[in-house]
């Protein structure tokens, strides 16, 4: 009888054992990976990378990667194709959100990444980063902290991006705004108003 109570215990640690294991492998995996797919471009997790693969002939080729925060949170990864002026471009855009905190402040923030790449060439036309981030802090009123406020603000950071359905696309910020067009003899993204005068790379 004790044999067998000792078998049954021994079969419930190993079985209970087995499938923490398996459970910390699935969560592994989901943190890393596939993140969206189209046509020939892959967007994947790799560690603490955002990493753009082309695959051509069989071969799987890095066409870019931008770290991103260890704690922070995707969401939204799109790679999307589009023909500005008869010339098949990408755009390539995630969201990642995250916080920052200390003792005394505490950073929520968002960031959305946007690039358009000309694939074939491996050029990246544009390569904007639009952070927002929610700050709540307490900060001391006397020299020897005795009296404090909570004060909340907001900081913006880059430019607000917009990409339009003929291929151009506009950065917007409290300034203002400009317009960018794609210029073909250039084969570059220049002021809309100047008529292909100033370049924005």
């Amino acid at each position: 009888m004790k044999k067998t109570f000792l078998l049954i215990v021994l079969s419930l640690i190993t079985l209970t054992g087995y499938s923490q294991k398996k459970k910390g492998k699935s969560k592994a995996k989901a943190e890393t990976g596939v993140l969206a797919k189209t046509d020939n471009l892959t967007a994947e997790k790799v560690k603490n990378e955002v990493h753009i693969y082309v695959t051509a002939d069989g071969k799987k080729d890095l066409l870019f990667s931008k770290p991103v925060d260890a704690k922070g949170v995707l969401s939204e990864v799109k790679i999307t194709g589009f023909t500005t002026k008869e010339i098949p471009l990408y755009y390539i855009s995630w969201t990642e959100k995250g916080t920052k905190k200390t003792d005394l402040k505490t950073e929520d923030y968002t960031s959305v990444v946007s690039e358009i790449w000309d694939v074939p060439t491996k050029t990246q036309l544009i390569g904007n980063d639009q952070r927002t981030t929610h700050i709540i802090e307490k900060v001391f009123l006397d020299r020897l902290k005795n009296a404090s406020e909570t004060q909340e603000k907001m900081r913006r950071e880059g430019f607000e991006f917009s990409l339009l359905s003929n291929g151009d696309f506009i950065l917007k910020d409290k300034k203002g705004e400009t317009k960018y067009t794609y210029n073909t003899t250039d084969k570059k993204y220049v002021t809309a108003a100047a008529g292909g005068g100033k370049k924005k790379k």
